[in-house]
C-alpha cells in the first residue's frame, strides 16, 4: 500500500535490527522501500539489501555532505548503476549548511561531484535523487545547465528525478516541477514548526509527489525523537491526506504510482555497459 521512497537501512541504527524493521514494515502495509547510497564505500551494503529482499531497491551515489570518502568518478557510478535493482543515482546535490569558516566558493568540489552524478543519470537514464540544503539556487542552476535541458548547445538527454526531503520554498518547488522533477516529503511535514512545508505540500500536485522517511532520521509525529524506520511512512501520508482533503489510501496509491513512474524507466545492464565503453 505504502512506498518509502528514501531510507538508509544500511546505517547501523537500522541494519542491526533489519528483521524487526522488515516485520514492522509489513504490519504497517509499507510494501516497498528504496535504500539510498551515500558513499561508494557503503554501496555494497546498500546493494546487498536490495539484492537479498524482493521489496527493497538501491541507488548509487555520494552524498554532498560526505568528505574524506572515495570521490566518485563517472565510471564508478556507471559500473555500479548497471547492477540489478539499482534504480537511481544519488543521493547527490549541494549542501552549504555547514560551511563553517569556508565560503561558497570553497565548495567547488561539491559542485563538481554533483555534475558527475548528473552526467551519470543522463548516460544511464536513471533518475537523480537530489539533496539540497541552503544551496537551492546553485542546485537548480547546475541542474538546468548540466541536466540535459534546452540550452546554447541545443537539447541533450534529459536528467530527471526527485528533490527528496523537501524543505525549500514554493518558488524552489515550482522550479523543480517546471524541470520535470518530483517532490518528496518526509516526517518533517508533521512537525508543529513546519507550517511553511505544509504550504508547499498544498501547492505540489499529488501526481508529482512522493513520500519518504529518510530513516533513521526525522521520525514523524507521534514518533518524533525516536529512531525512524520505513514503517513510519504512513504518518507522512496521513499528513498529506489532511492537507489535500483526501483519504490516506488515496495518497498511498498515488505516491506509489508516482514511484513506479519515476523509477521504472531504466536501461538494461548491457545497455549501460555499452555506454561505459563509449565513454572510455
Amino acid at each position: 500500500m505504502f512506498t518509502d521512497s528514501h531510507c538508509h537501512l544500511s546505517f547501523p541504527e537500522l541494519k542491526s535490527r533489519l528483521p524487526e524493521i522488515l516485520s514492522a514494515m509489513a504490519q504497517a502495509q509499507v510494501d516497498r522501500a528504496l535504500c539510498i547510497c551515500t558513499t561508494l564505500e557503503e554501496f555494497d551494503d546498500v546493494h546487498s539489501l536490495a539484492r537479498d529482499h524482493g521489496n527493497l531497491w538501491s541507488t548509487v551515489g555520494v552524498h554532498p555532505d560526505n568528505e574524506d570518502v572515495q570521490e566518485p568518478t563517472l565510471d564508478d557510478l556507471l559500473q555500479r548503476a548497471g547492477r540489478a535493482k539499482v534504480v537511481g543515482i544519488g543521493e547527490t546535490g549541494l549542501d552549504y549548511y555547514r560551511l563553517g569558516e569556508r565560503t561558497v566558493a570553497d565548495m567547488g568540489w561539491q559542485r563538481s561531484r554533483y555534475r558527475t552524478h548528473i552526467e551519470a543519470a543522463r548516460m544511464t537514464g536513471l533518475p537523480l535523487v537530489i539533496h539540497t540544503r541552503s544551496a537551492s539556487d546553485d542546485t537548480l542552476a547546475i541542474l538546468r545547465e548540466a541536466g540535459g535541458f534546452e540550452g546554447p548547445a541545443g537539447p541533450r538527454p534529459v536528467a530527471r528525478g526527485v528533490f527528496h526531503c523537501f524543505t525549500e520554498t514554493i518558488e524552489v518547488a515550482r522550479a523543480a516541477l517546471d524541470l520535470g522533477f518530483y517532490i518528496s516529503f518526509s516526517g518533517i511535514i508533521t512537525f508543529r514548526s513546519a507550517s511553511d512545508i505544509r504550504e508547499v505540500a498544498a501547492f505540489v500536485p499529488l501526481e508529482r509527489m512522493l513520500i519518504e522517511t529518510d530513516s533513521p532520521y526525522l521520525a514523524p509525529v507521534p514518533h518524533r525523537g525516536k529512531t525512524n524506520s520505513p514503517a513510519f511512512v504512513p504518518w507522512v501520508a496521513e499528513q498529506i491526506a489532511q492537507i489535500k482533503g483526501l483519504s490516506v489510501a488515496e495518497v498511498a496509491q498515488a505516491t506509489s504510482v508516482n514511484f513506479d513512474t519515476l523509477f521504472d524507466r531504466v536501461l538494461s545492464p548491457p545497455a549501460i555497459k555499452n555506454l561505459e565503453k563509449s565513454h572510455e
